[in-house]
């Protein structure tokens, strides 16, 4: 799906960002955080839509990402699996996009409504990890990561100020879910 400039109302000289089925769609590029940037900028390259991928693969492209210092991108991943996984594991996904979009905002200085999706993708994932019998599906130690943001949460409402994300990704897999 690529993204055209049409000269509708919006954006810079009344142009407007659309997709070749007329939707709107900005195309402006993003930093590692996901923030535009101006049109003419080096940006970071986007995460293509609608991605399948297995769960090994999203889990593996998400951690990538997220120890890359781009949790806006993972959460983009992670939002492919909720949207084209089985209706079963749609809340475990979606959990771990509140999760990577918590660190977004906890990265880009928005400490309150960053701490806030951390803890709630945590209990997202902990309530799927609970309804579903699974504690580490495909590999993710749901306890784990869910300990990591509530800590993450609590210190940055604590110190008051924003984090590094690739310092501060989540381990998906393993028992050593923060760094």
């Amino acid at each position: 799906m690529g993204s055209t400039r049409s000269t509708s109302a919006g954006g810079p000289a009344g142009a407007r960002d659309r997709d070749s089925e007329g939707r709107a769609r900005n195309a402006r590029p993003r930093d590692g955080l996901g923030r535009p940037l101006p049109y003419d900028a080096p940006g970071v390259p986007r995460q293509p839509e609608g991605v399948v991928r297995t769960p090994q693969e999203t889990v593996t492209e998400a951690q990538r990402l997220l120890d890359e210092g781009k949790p806006f991108h993972a959460h983009e991943v992670f939002e492919d699996a909720w949207k084209s996984g089985p209706d079963v594991e749609r809340e475990l996904w979606r959990g771990l996009a509140q999760l990577a979009v918590g660190l977004t905002h906890t990265a880009r200085g928005n400490l309150t409504g960053g701490a806030r999706l951390l803890r709630r993708g945590a209990g997202a994932a902990e309530e799927w990890a609970s309804a579903s019998g699974e504690a580490t599906p495909h590999g993710i130690d749901i306890g784990s990561v869910a300990a990591w943001a509530r800590e993450l949460a609590e210190e940055v409402e604590r110190e008051g100020s924003p984090v590094d994300a690739g310092a501060r990704a989540p381990r998906l897999r393993g028992t050593d879910a923060g760094r």
